[in-house]
């Protein structure tokens, strides 16, 4: 069928006078620009392009005016041609218009039009992992499978298997939902949330599971991030990062601030849809990021962003085991992975009774320099217990990392993350039959990162991680990539997670990923 645009064209196609024969000088050329001055009679033939034709029903195309005719020798001979000529594409259009009724008829009940301004997007990602443990000490033994002569095993399997849908509702609302099918028995939900844009002074408010305002590596999606894994500190301190809440976001005109703020349950309720408890356990948390320089001219290949982020959660100290309708856990725990995907939780401090509340303190920096970025974090945590002493945890990470083939990592200005990599050159590799084998090298990146949490005060013996890990990427496109990471750590004064009485150790591991996003 034709588009509004093509009738029009084709009436103005149809419709090439030379001007020069009303007193103008100018014509109408090949493919409806105006050409040079003509002296020729009133009507110019018309050359069409193979593109003015778009898709939709066959039909033959209209012969330039006066083609096969004599040309017309007044001006009363050429408006009676060209009236001719108009009711014959009058009678086409007609015919195009019950063309185009049929067509609508016959994929009626196929398709159904949304809601009133309502849009719908999918998405998924699916990130499929490779664990391997070639070195481990009796303690880490422990810490893994509860038995010191007993090695970690290999691990193979989907880390992230993800489907979802957003979009917009009428003018003002989003909306998103994502389910997470990596365990195939107990899919759960990650992103679920509805809420308004635009607001005044809000800008946008979100309503429903959604990310909490603090580690910069958890804000960054996990298509985006360096690692295969999000560091001790990040994990610890926002584990499984989202919580029910409402929360706003907003940035300056010139993009160089952001920020959002909010009120959050601490229950987890991913899994189970639900928090029941009298305690609310609540927290408000925010964060205000700053780019502090963005190099426009080479379009943001040259950037630098500092934030600072915290909380302060209210906690159940006397809720130590599930209740009635198993919901309302203390949250006062911190615990994480040696940032690859073991089975068990290496440090842990375990539900901390008495816990009243605690607060944390957020630092981040980014500067990135053409194909160098290097990004550092750091946390703080204050826990104050009802009939106990204060306690302290804390922990932080940086790395280094460089394109070996020249790209950057782009920075999203609107939330103060880092962005989708676009290789120079995708990878592929086909069979040009004529021409040989022919391919294209994607984008590669190497990085480095030490990580460190201390999770052991006083009578909380959660344990001290230190892990350096040496990570390798290989772009394919902007949406798959293979990651390559080994890892390097230790642990010590580790006793609430020890067995046999071995609160120490180090280990080994390599991991590799396969991951796709749409």
């Amino acid at each position: 069928m034709l588009t509004a645009y093509a009738r029009v064209t084709m009436l103005v196609a149809a419709l090439g006078v030379s001007v020069a024969s009303y007193g103008g000088g100018a014509s109408i050329g090949e493919g409806g620009a105006i050409g040079e001055t003509s002296i020729a009679y009133g009507v110019n033939p018309i050359a069409y392009h193979n593109d003015f034709w778009l898709e939709g029903p066959d039909f033959e195309q209209p012969e330039p005016i006066g083609a096969g005719q004599p040309r017309a020798s007044n001006r009363d001979d050429e408006l009676a041609a060209l009236t001719a000529r108009l009711a014959e594409l009058e009678l086409k259009y007609t015919e195009l218009e019950s063309m185009q009724s049929d067509f609508a008829s016959n994929i009626e009940g196929l398709t159904r039009p949304l809601s009133n301004g309502t849009t719908l997007r999918t998405l998924g990602r699916m990130h499929v992992d490779y664990w391997g443990f070639p070195a481990s000490s009796p303690g880490i033994n422990g810490f893994e499978t509860g038995d010191n002569n007993l090695s970690p095993q290999d691990e193979i399997g989907f880390r992230r298997l993800r489907f979802g849908i957003r979009g917009t509702i009428w003018k003002t609302m989003v909306y998103e939902v994502d389910l997470e099918f990596a365990d195939a028995n107990n899919a759960e939900f990650r992103d679920a949330y509805f809420g308004f844009d635009e607001v005044p002074w809000l800008q946008k408010v979100l309503i429903g599971n959604q990310k909490r305002p603090y580690g910069l590596d958890y804000l960054n999606s996990s298509n985006y991030n360096v690692f295969m894994e999000r560091p001790f500190a990040i994990e610890a301190f926002n584990r499984d990062v989202r919580r029910a809440g409402i929360q706003s976001w907003n940035f300056s005109d010139d993009l160089a601030w952001n920020w959002r703020y909010g009120f959050f349950n601490q229950g987890q309720i991913q899994g189970t849809g639900i928090y029941v408890s009298d305690h609310w356990q609540g927290q408000v948390a925010g964060r205000l990021a700053n780019t502090i320089w963005y190099d426009e001219c080479s379009d943001g290949r040259g950037y630098a962003h500092w934030a600072i982020a915290g909380t302060w959660a209210n906690t159940d100290g006397n809720a130590n085991s599930l209740n009635y309708a198993a919901s309302g856990l203390n949250t006062a725990r911190f615990a994480t992975r040696p940032e690859a995907r073991s089975f068990s939780l290496w440090l842990d401090t375990g539900l901390i009774e008495g816990a009243d509340n605690y607060t944390l303190l957020g630092l981040e920096n980014v500067v990135n320099v053409g194909a160098w970025q290097w990004v550092g974090e750091y946390q703080h945590v204050w826990l104050q217990r009802d009939d106990a002493s204060e306690l302290e945890f804390s922990g932080g990470y940086f790395y280094l990392s460089y394109f070996l083939t020249g790209e950057h990592i782009p920075w999203h200005r609107e939330t103060g993350t880092i962005d989708r990599v676009i290789p120079f050159e995708n990878f592929f590799l086909v069979d040009t039959c004529g021409d040989g084998v022919r391919g294209g090298w994607g984008a590669w990146q190497i990085a480095a990162r030490f990580s460190a949490v201390d999770l052991s005060d006083n009578d909380i013996q959660g344990g001290i991680g230190r892990s350096f890990t040496a990570a390798l990427n290989w772009h394919w496109n902007p949406w798959a990539r293979m990651q390559v990471n080994y890892l390097y750590g230790d642990i010590y004064d580790n006793a609430f997670n020890a067995v046999g009485g071995i609160d120490f150790g180090n280990y080994q591991i390599v991991g590799a990923r396969f991951m796709v996003d749409f």
